[in-house]
């Protein structure tokens, strides 16, 4: 078997190496600083330095290797120059011969409240959404281009130990009325792992798949199931009409977008029975 290569290995990186560590594959990881490269060392994780802002990749980096690409976009702008100079690197480091890329549900944009699966029209609303559809259509040109295999997943919200809002619930911020609330998806991140190294397994190339639990619920309920489950105080509820002064900016613009995930073709396709199939399940796990 190939190399695996995890690019941007943080929080779902890092588990996703391990497992590949735990099923006996080569892996290794890319993150950008020293820190970074001293926690995958302490977890038995091989480890490159790379900062896709402002450096190239060495000669032969890729040659021939799996590559799951989990590092984000740049800040600001609506390109992802950050994929764009990757595949321009391919040149010189190789060609990788499957990529899995993390994209994310908000390509679909604003649909309403209404189900959506794969089909759905891509209309980004938000400037950190058009940035990751670029990043998927930049990487299709390089499929089409040289013959890599590619498969693409839409990930909806993560949670997970360590990653949900308790400091802005112990803050006390507030959030909108549940009956103005926008729809919100999400996955735990072991199910997000599991879905990873199945779809560089065996999902078909040029593959896309929405990755959600397939339980949405308001963003406002997902903050009071985390306030109940974790003791901590409910956050005060707001019309939607004082939402634009009282709640930040990036707050806002989830707020701006609701839409619920069917997650149907990537369990189907992929043989895939989540461990977390709601957030009810998925909290325990994560406390």
């Amino acid at each position: 078997m190939s190399e695996v290569i995890v690019l941007g290995c943080g929080y779902v990186g890092t588990r996703v190496a391990r497992q590949y560590l735990d099923r006996g594959e080569q892996v290794s990881g890319i993150v950008r600083s020293a820190e970074g490269c001293a926690r995958l060392e302490a977890a038995g994780i091989s480890c490159t330095r790379l900062d896709l802002a402002a450096e190239e990749a060495p000669g032969g980096a890729f040659e021939g290797a799996r590559l799951l690409h989990l590092a984000p976009p740049a800040a600001q702008g609506v390109e992802d120059v950050h994929t764009r100079r990757l595949v321009a690197s391919f040149e010189r480091a190789g060609q990788p011969r499957r990529l899995l890329y993390i994209s994310t549900t908000g390509v679909y944009g604003d649909c309403d409240g209404r189900w959506v699966d794969e089909s759905w029209p891509t209309r980004p609303t938000a400037d950190r959404s058009r940035r990751r559809l670029d990043a998927e259509e930049t990487l299709r040109h390089w499929s089409r281009e040289t013959g890599g295999e590619l498969v693409i997943l839409r990930v909806s919200g993560i949670y997970g130990p360590g990653r949900l809002p308790l400091e802005r619930l112990k803050q006390g911020a507030p959030m909108v009325a549940a009956e103005e609330a926008p729809y919100s998806n999400r996955i735990h991140v072991d199910d997000l792992v599991t879905i990873c190294i199945a779809a560089m397994d065996r999902a078909a190339d040029g593959a896309i798949f929405n990755v959600s639990d397939g339980n949405p619920s308001t963003m406002t309920e997902y903050f009071l199931q985390i306030a109940d489950a974790t003791g901590l105080p409910r956050p005060p509820l707001i019309p939607m009409s004082e939402a634009a002064g009282r709640l930040s900016a990036g707050m806002m613009s989830y707020m701006r977008e609701s839409r619920r995930l069917s997650n149907r073709k990537v369990c189907e396709a992929l043989g895939i029975s989540l461990r977390y199939p709601s957030l009810a399940e998925g909290l325990q796990a994560s406390l």
